[in-house]
């Protein structure tokens, strides 16, 4: 990202294909009923555990999505994902536990377990399972106290089915390892709808966010479902570290829950859709045939070890030579992920489109092949 933007500093055009974030703005609706409480008075502390107009408007989403009757008060709204994952990690495990996480990830999972203390586990997963942790993997990997899973997965887009999803948490629960669930691109799905964790049992921990499906990234605002018997735990944690998520960023995701707000929605998604047909298509002939099949999310993950040992040095080279800043996967799989890439396409169906006619014509993309 540093490089794209020292790029575009020195007058270049740059297509965005690294940034995992939507390119819309926050839905109008929400915009409208964020200046309209700024002029209606000042906003000040909420209770910790966030509004509870919005933890009610949150539970409406899971009977809609997902059929669920979920009581508000097991729904904690959060500074982001990323304080979902300090207060979950922080109540459910002791400093030393060790807990496991897929590879390829998200690589914060294992940066916030090691300033809390505890150790992550990373578990190598493989093509034919779809890049997601497996029963079998779990039966492998001694010493776990939790296991953290995405579906749709970062970088990856892949999705866990309802057998799938509920194999790994009755594993889990055989061995009494804690379940956490990050659902956040929950929304993003692009033929079979994506299925909670919540579906299958409530004695898991479900991490979601307003950043994605509701283009409302720099908002910081998110939410967590957790048993019941867990919510005054998070509760006093979430005081202490927090306060209380910002009060103008609950205003914007509770109007953003709104009917109104759900056509412009829908029309990011058929954005999305639009631009994973292009990816899809145009990428091989790129030179990136072998991607992992994304289900969700707005990422294209590709394997390119027939292409170079260095992801970050090829990554540079495309930059450098095409113009489109990618991400080297090295960050989501320090293993092996010298020979990967992660392609995102959350931007205009436009750039898109540029990016993948820059990547066809000024290539080929190997180690010396220019």
């Amino acid at each position: 990202m540093e490089a794209a933007r020292r790029a575009e500093a020195a007058g270049r055009h740059i297509i965005h294909m690294e940034v995992g974030q939507p390119g819309t703005p926050a839905p109008a609706h929400a915009r409208a009923a964020v200046a309209r409480a700024l002029e209606a008075g000042a906003m000040g502390y909420t209770v910790a555990l966030g509004l509870p107009e919005l933890r009610a408007a949150i539970a409406g989403l899971y009977a809609r999505r997902h059929g669920l009757s979920i009581d508000p008060a097991r729904i904690v709204v959060t500074t982001g994902s990323s304080g979902a994952f300090l207060l979950a990690f922080s109540a459910l495990f002791d400093a030393g536990e060790r807990v496991g996480l897929g590879l390829p990830g998200y690589p914060s999972y294992r940066q916030i377990l090691r300033a809390l203390s505890l150790g992550p586990v990373g578990i190598p997963t493989a093509p034919e399972a779809r890049h997601q942790p497996t029963p079998d993997d779990i039966a492998r990997t001694p010493d776990l106290a939790g296991l953290i899973v995405a579906s749709p997965a970062n970088p990856t887009g892949t999705m866990l089915g309802r057998a799938e999803l509920g194999a790994l948490i009755g594993a889990c629960a055989a061995r009494g390892i804690a379940f956490v669930s990050d659902e956040i691109y929950h929304g993003l799905d692009y033929g079979t709808p994506a299925v909670s964790a919540l579906e299958i049992s409530d004695d898991v921990v479900v991490i979601n966010s307003f950043s994605k499906y509701f283009s409302m990234t720099g908002w910081r605002v998110g939410w967590m479902v957790v048993p019941e018997a867990l919510v005054r735990r998070v509760e006093r944690i979430a005081q202490n570290m927090f306060i209380c998520p910002p009060h103008v960023a609950q205003i914007a995701a509770l109007a953003a829950l709104a009917p109104e707000a759900e056509p412009e929605l829908k029309a990011n998604i058929a954005v999305y859709a639009e631009n994973r047909r292009l990816m899809l298509a145009g990428l091989p002939g790129a030179g990136f045939g072998h991607i992992a099949p994304p289900d969700g999310a707005f990422y294209i993950y590709a394997d390119v070890s027939d292409l170079t040992a260095d992801s970050r040095a090829l990554a540079a080279q495309i930059l450098e030579r095409a113009g489109v800043a990618v991400t080297p996967g090295l960050d989501f799989d320090p293993g092996r992920g010298a020979g990967t890439l992660r392609f995102s396409y959350a931007r205009s169906s436009a750039d898109i489109a540029l990016g993948l006619e820059r990547l066809r014509d000024l290539g080929p993309w190997r180690d010396g092949g220019f």
